[in-house]
């Protein structure tokens, strides 16, 4: 699919005003979907469409498709030949859709350079909102959308950000409109005292001449800083508190979706003193025709006090803020708060909301004159140069050449053993291709080269070479099985090494070499294609191994990609891995290893580390002085190979090495644990070159006790079970998290039965057999 859901599509940019006047070339509307070709999984364009799984039911009859979204991030898209709109006259989009009353959807469109670009495209905007709960018909001028688009090279569209999930929802005759389409009127801004607070036509307002610059409270950077770990720019808390129906972040964008209107958003400051410097609060705004909702300005009478703040709140309407589905940038004044005391400032907070809100980056502006925060641009980081080495067509493997997988049985490869995709993975069966979608990094496309071990040692100097088309943002994995070759034993797989597939890649051939994939090839299992960092498709014809490349071929050097663990080494050893969690958890753990006269390892997430209020600097400094080892875990805990670029990669580590440097004194860790568990190349490799150790390790586990899954239920005994069960399989590395107390509560019984099983309890790097680590006791 064409649609770059890194969270969520409905998170937008300022509106581009598609000024550019139309040739009249169309003599009808061109029909993209009638559903007539539903059964055969294309549109009346004879392109793909579809849901990729996300819904929870969908079904299709002549003229509309009726889908259950399974959450607000459940998506349709509809995916075409590039159409030139603006050169062929098409002036807008019509549909038919139907919601629940006054529910809202966001639509993406999607535009390339030109018609002869492939690969990356422009994602843009617009919100539909105020659904009557009958079947209505939508046209929207192409002068709707935001983030500058090419309304000549549109590519696709992609409806999602339902404000219903759950509700049943119809979509229909999605069509390009011929001829002019004119944008609705606009509102009548009401009269008031107050002077208009939202940005003129222009899209840029002049800075004061001084040398203040505007102080960031929040650029929505990642998804996981505000809703995992519940914090803003400045190190404060930010959160919700449970109101919202979907806080969704993407492209310094966060899109709030209330449940009704008791739904509310804050964002704390800290005690702020801005008297004299900072006049007031700038963001963006995007939201629907008709949106209302309430802002409110909390301050101090001291900075000492726990008191609840005092606080003032102004309308929309008393701001003079009105909204017609476009971004503009919006401020206040702390001047029209009468009674403010800008000395001790302590949150801005949203409330009474109406509709969905979509904010742009948030910050105090300098002196009387309004500016908005522009996020920096991020240079990509530098990666090494690629080593050529021999490209000749002289064979370099002495063993045969053999085909793997031409995708002609959905169940089986060319060698009759199994092939498929992980659960959530869109796979399309074709003539002899697959095509792969996928929003999940942690994905993969897995195809077996044996039932149990296979000896690829004679393979060493071959290739492995997938004949592909379109993307090529992913990773390819080869597996080691464990020593026994039994897959019910943990763990399984043993390990993998992979190789990010856009260095070792043309338009059309992926030739990686068999000795890049640093495993023992004598226990192999198959190849996996996984971490997919773009939503485009993947179109593969064939998968086999080759014993030479095409003469001229350059094949780049093998970068370091550190060591992928799944359990411990050490004979007879146990090591528990216990990622961060609740702060007020964390000293209850302390007592429940300290009494079982256990080492463990403590996985840090860098943010909160460093929040004072958190106390978890202190609480683990007096762990590391216990003799627990501290390893890392990302600074704000995103799926670290799912981010879009190496610096954005870069950023999260490095920012997590100062972190655990300056709480620890200069302490240094090549240990690390990806969130969510999830890997790639890029994540790998970037680890490697940013600790500048070429072998760090990269920790998952064999024994999961699936506190993300029961902890919070009404069964969360089956944490417990969780643990039995990997135990019983001969894992030997857990994973869990001080997120929940039913999850420490049990931590006593899970230590009991390591104990039980007669292996000595110990840290991840003395289980690993590192030199580095504390001798045993």
């Amino acid at each position: 699919m064409l649609f770059d859901r890194r969270v969520v599509a409905g998170v937008a940019g300022l509106l581009a005003s598609a000024s550019t006047a139309r040739a009249a070339t169309c003599t009808s509307d061109l029909m993209v979907d009638n559903f007539t070709k539903w059964t055969s999984g294309t549109n009346s364009l004879g392109s793909q469409n579809g849901d990729d799984g996300s819904m929870t039911s969908i079904a299709a009859s002549a003229g509309q498709v009726s889908f259950i979204p399974k959450s607000d991030t459940s998506y349709f898209y509809e995916s075409f030949a590039c159409q030139q709109a603006v050169t062929n006259g098409y002036g807008g989009l019509r549909f038919t859709i139907q919601g629940p009353t006054g529910a809202s959807v966001g639509l993406e469109l999607q535009s390339t350079a030109n018609c002869n670009t492939t690969g990356n495209y422009t994602s843009s905007y617009n919100v539909i909102s105020g659904l009557t709960g009958q079947r209505q018909t939508i046209t929207l001028p192409l002068t709707g959308f935001d983030n500058n688009p090419n309304y000549d090279a549109i590519i696709g569209l992609v409806w999602s950000e339902w404000s219903a999930p759950g509700s049943t929802w119809l979509l229909g005759n999605i069509t390009f409109v011929c001829g002019t389409v004119t944008p609705p009127a606009t509102t009548t801004v009401p009269t008031t005292t107050v002077q208009p607070t939202t940005s003129p036509t222009t899209t840029s307002v002049a800075p004061p001449v001084s040398s203040c610059s505007n102080l960031l409270i929040d650029d929505w950077e990642s998804q996981s800083r505000l809703t995992f770990l519940g914090y803003n720019s400045m190190k404060q808390s930010s959160s919700d508190d449970g109101t919202m129906a979907s806080i969704v972040v993407s492209g310094h964008r966060v899109m709030l979706t209330p449940t009704d209107t008791d739904s509310y958003f804050y964002s704390q400051f800290g005690c702020l003193d801005t008297k004299g410097q900072y006049g007031g609060i700038s963001f963006r705004i995007r939201a629907a025709r008709g949106t209302t909702f309430a802002v409110t300005v909390g301050t101090f009478a001291a900075c000492s006090s726990q008191n609840t703040p005092k606080t003032i709140t102004m309308t929309t309407s008393q701001l003079k803020w009105t909204f017609d589905g476009t971004e503009r940038l919006y401020w206040f004044p702390f001047s029209i708060f009468t009674g403010l005391d800008t000395t001790k400032l302590d949150m801005i907070y949203f409330s009474n909301f109406n509709a969905a809100v979509i904010l742009g980056p948030m910050s105090f502006y300098c002196g009387t004159t309004a500016t908005e925060y522009v996020v920096p641009a991020v240079a990509s980081a530098a990666v090494s140069a690629p080593t050529a080495r021999e490209t000749s067509s002289v064979t370099v493997s002495t063993a045969n050449a053999f085909v793997i997988d031409t995708f002609t049985n959905k169940d089986t490869n060319t060698l009759g053993q199994w092939h498929g995709g992980d659960d959530g993975m869109t796979v399309t069966f074709g003539n002899k291709m697959i095509t792969i979608r996928t929003n999940d990094s942690d994905l993969g496309w897995n195809t077996q080269l044996g039932a149990e071990c296979t000896d690829m040692s004679a393979y060493s100097g071959a290739y492995l070479h997938v004949a592909y088309s379109g993307n090529n943002k992913f990773s390819i994995a080869m597996q080691q099985h464990n020593a026994a070759c039994n897959d019910s034993i943990q763990p399984y797989p043993e390990t993998w090494d992979s190789l990010e597939v856009a260095r070792y890649a043309s338009a059309s051939d992926i030739y990686m070499p068999i000795d890049h994939f640093h495993i023992n090839l004598t226990r192999s299992i198959g190849f996996n294609l996984r971490g997919f960092y773009t939503n485009d498709p993947t179109y593969i014809t064939k998968i086999e191994i080759v014993d030479s490349v095409p003469a001229g071929w350059v094949v780049p050097s093998k970068l370091p990609s550190g060591r992928l663990v799944f359990s411990c080494t050490r004979p007879n050893s146990f090591a528990f891995a216990i990622d961060d969690g609740e702060p007020k958890y964390a000293q209850r753990v302390m007592e429940i290893v300290k009494a079982a006269e256990i080492p463990v390892t403590f996985f840090t997430v860098g943010l909160p580390l460093l929040d004072p209020t958190t106390n978890l600097s202190t609480i683990y400094r007096e762990m590391a002085a216990k003799g627990h080892q501290i390893a890392m875990h990302s600074y704000t805990h995103p799926k670290m190979e799912g981010l879009p670029d190496t610096a954005s990669i870069d950023w999260e580590y490095n920012n997590d090495i100062g972190a655990v440097k300056q709480v620890f004194n200069g302490f240094h860790t090549n240990y690390f644990r990806p969130p969510f568990g999830t890997e790639g190349a890029r994540m790998r490799q970037r680890l490697a070159a940013t600790l500048n150790d070429p072998n760090p390790y990269i920790i998952q586990w064999s024994i999961d006790v699936e506190d993300w899954i029961w902890a919070m239920t009404s069964t969360p005994e089956k944490q417990l079970a969780a643990f039995k069960r990997d135990l019983a399989k001969g894992g030997n590395l857990v994973v869990m998290h001080y997120l929940y107390n039913t999850t420490v509560e049990y931590l006593p019984e899970f230590i009991k039965l390591a104990k039980a099983t007669g292996k000595q309890l110990m840290r991840v790097d003395q289980c690993m057999e590192d030199p580095n680590a504390p001798p045993l006791p």
